[in-house]
């Protein structure tokens, strides 16, 4: 008699890390990319549950791994931050991101962004801004009941979640902090470390030089018998 093995486990289910997509299609848009995702991490990084990723998959539904999409930007509010394979929402008290960016090339389709958008609507996005470089077009979208909606006025618009502004000029789209410095790129970050170094420098010889001129003084005075100290 032959006895018939039955087994009730569950298959794991794989959730990749990467979707075989390259972050970017050219330099510029990487470069705003980049940009934007340093800017709000420095904005946010004494705020310990606010999470800040590029180019990061997430996955909203468990059990699920063809549901998922990859942000250029995305933001969440109420998670900590840390190193993450990718975003599974479940593993993170279910809480979605609430803004996500796509920086747009060339390549961009429009039946890609329409799909994106209707994701986006479907699992939560409370903020939802698309920005095309070579155009200089931003457009805002923002949750109004169950829908993404178009911000009309969307120069000059500040985004509620973020509390950053966005100004839209002649030539490129400007974004300012909440304390009215402006995002900047990598190097002009490092332009602004390398000229507030130099200044530091500067004070630090001029405090040396008066430094050296009072103790020239008092050993002046020291030789004509004053006491320096008296004198203070």
């Amino acid at each position: 008699m032959v006895q018939e093995l039955t087994t009730d486990t569950k298959l794991e289910v794989i959730y990749p890390e990467s979707d075989g997509q390259p972050m970017a299609d050219n330099t510029k848009q990487f470069r705003w990319i980049v940009t934007i995702k340093e800017n709000l991490e420095i904005l946010f990084a004494n705020i310990p549950d606010v999470f800040v990723a590029g180019d990061f998959l997430w996955y909203p539904v468990g059990g699920n791994n063809k549901i998922r999409t990859a942000p250029d930007i995305m933001v969440v509010f109420g998670r900590p931050k840390g190193d993450r394979g990718s975003y599974k929402q479940w593993e993170e008290e279910n809480i979605a991101p609430q803004v996500v960016f796509e920086i747009l090339s060339p390549g961009n389709r429009l039946k890609e962004m329409n799909k994106k958008l209707l994701f986006y609507q479907q699992y939560g996005v409370e903020e939802y801004y698309i920005y095309d470089p070579d155009k200089i077009d931003f457009t805002g979208l923002i949750k109004n009941e169950d829908l993404l909606e178009t911000i009309e006025d969307i120069n000059g618009w500040v985004s509620p979640r973020l509390n950053i502004r966005f100004q839209i000029t002649e030539n490129t789209l400007e974004i300012y902090r909440p304390d009215g410095r402006k995002f900047l790129t990598s190097i002009e970050l490092e332009e602004l470390r390398e000229r507030e170094y130099q200044r530091a420098e500067q004070e630090k010889k001029r405090a040396e030089q008066e430094k050296q001129r009072a103790d020239r003084l008092a050993e002046m005075l020291r030789e004509r018998g004053i006491d320096p100290d008296e004198l203070s």
